[in-house]
C-alpha cells in the first residue's frame, strides 16, 4: 500500500519527477563518461605500446608515463644499446605532440619491420616520400580521411598514403628524419624500443641499463603498460575525484529542491497522515523511499546515456579520446547518486515531520 502511494505521488507531478530523474542521470553520466574516457585512453596507449613488439622501453630522464614532449636523446644511443648483452635490436622514434591528445611519431619503417614485422595496411601502403604520412583506421574514421588526402600537421602539408590497423605504436606516423628536421631536432630521439633474445631476460637487461644509464626511464614492456592506469596517474586521479565531487553536489541540490518543493506542495497531505495517526517515521519513510526510487531510476537512465556519449566520442570528437564501458563503476556511480540524493532529502524530511497538524490541515 505504501509503495502504491509513493508511485502515485511521483506520477501526480510527472514534470518534476522527470526533471529530478534526468538531473540524477546527468550526475551518473558525468561520472561514468569521465571514468570511461580515462580508462579507454590509457588502455589504448597500453595496447599500442604492446603492439610495438619490444621487450624493453627506454625513455629520457624526466619523462612521464603518458606522454613525451621533446626529443632529448641522441640517435647514437640505439647503436650503443645493441652492443649490450641479450639485446638483439633497438629502434628509436621521435614523438611530436599535436593539438589535444594527439601526437605524431617519426620512425624508420625498415627498423620497425625488424622489430615486429611492420604495419598491417588496410588501404594504401608504406611511407615512400618525405611528405608521406600514414594513420591508423580509427584516426582515419574520426577525421573522415581517404588515401590521397592532405593533412596539415606541424605547419606542414602531408599526403596520406596508408591506413593501418590500429594497435601499433602510434595513430600518426611519418619519416623520422623529416619530423626531426621540421621540429628542429636533427639527430635526436624521444624513445627507444629494445628487443632482447629471450623475454625472460628483459628484467636483467633493464637492471643492467639502469646502472649504466643513470636517470633514464627504463622499463620492461610489462612494467610500463601496468603503469598506464588511473591509480598511477596522480593528476588524472585527482581530476576524477573533483568531477565526482561536483556531480554529487549537483545531485544533492537537485534532489533537495525537488523534495523540498514536494513537502511544501503536500503540506495538507502530511497533516492528514499525522491526524490519522501517521508517525514521523512513516512520513520520513515515504519521502526517503521516493528519493531512493528517483535515484535508482536516474542511475539507470544515466547508465543508458553513457552509450550515447560513447557514440559521440566515436563520431564527433578527436580520435585520441576513447570511452570504454567500465562495468565496475556502475554500482559505484549508482551508490554515489543514491547517497547524494538521500542527503538532499534530509532537510525536507525534517521539515515535514516538524509540521504542526493544525497548521498543516488549514494550509491552502
Amino acid at each position: 500500500m505504501l509503495n502504491k502511494l509513493i508511485f502515485a505521488n511521483l506520477g501526480h507531478r510527472p514534470v518534476r519527477t522527470l526533471l529530478s530523474v534526468l538531473a540524477i542521470a546527468v550526475e551518473v553520466t558525468m561520472i561514468l563518461t569521465l571514468v570511461g574516457v580515462s580508462h579507454g585512453t590509457l588502455d589504448q596507449s597500453a595496447q599500442r605500446a604492446r603492439g610495438v613488439g619490444a621487450d624493453v622501453w627506454f625513455r629520457p630522464p624526466g619523462s612521464s608515463a603518458i606522454g613525451l614532449s621533446s626529443a632529448p636523446m641522441s640517435d647514437k644511443i640505439p647503436a650503443l644499446l645493441m652492443k649490450e648483452p641479450h639485446v638483439t635490436f633497438a629502434m628509436g622514434t621521435m614523438v611530436q605532440p599535436l593539438s589535444g591528445f594527439d601526437a605524431m611519431t617519426g620512425l624508420d619503417l625498415d627498423d620497425f619491420r625488424k622489430l615486429n614485422g611492420g604495419f598491417h595496411y588496410l588501404k594504401g601502403g608504406p611511407l615512400v616520400n618525405d611528405d608521406d604520412v600514414i594513420v591508423d583506421e580509427y584516426y582515419a574514421q574520426q577525421k573522415k580521411l581517404h588515401i590521397g588526402d592532405t593533412l596539415n600537421l606541424v605547419n606542414h602539408d602531408w599526403k596520406l598514403v596508408g591506413i593501418t590497423e590500429s594497435g601499433k605504436l602510434s595513430r600518426i606516423c611519418v619519416k623520422l628524419q623529416m619530423l626531426q628536421t621540421l621540429t628542429g631536432n636533427p639527430g635526436h630521439l624521444s624513445q627507444i624500443f629494445i628487443k632482447v633474445d629471450d623475454p625472460r631476460n628483459a628484467q636483467a637487461v633493464v637492471d643492467a641499463l639502469r646502472v649504466k644509464y643513470h636517470g633514464y626511464q627504463i622499463y620492461t614492456m610489462e612494467e610500463f603498460t601496468s603503469m598506464l592506469s588511473i591509480s598511477n596517474v596522480g593528476m588524472l586521479k585527482s581530476f576524477i575525484g573533483v568531477v565526482i565531487g561536483v556531480a554529487v553536489i549537483v545531485g544533492f541540490i537537485v534532489v533537495f529542491m525537488a523534495m523540498y518543493t514536494a513537502v511544501l506542495e503536500r503540506t495538507r497531505e502530511i497533516g492528514i497522515l499525522k491526524a490519522v495517526g501517521g508517525s514521523s517515521g512513516l512520513i520520513l519513510n515515504i519521502l526517503f523511499r521516493e528519493t531512493l526510487l528517483l535515484a535508482l531510476l536516474g542511475s539507470v537512465v544515466g547508465i543508458v546515456l553513457t552509450y550515447g556519449t560513447q557514440w559521440l566520442m566515436k563520431h564527433a570528437v578527436p580520435a585520441s579520446l576513447v570511452q570504454e564501458t567500465v562495468y565496475d563503476w556502475w554500482p559505484i556511480a549508482t551508490g554515489i547518486a543514491v547517497v547524494g540524493a538521500l542527503l538532499g532529502a534530509i532537510v525536507p524530511g525534517v521539515k515535514a515531520v516538524k509540521q504542526d497538524v493544525t497548521e498543516a490541515l488549514s494550509y491552502e
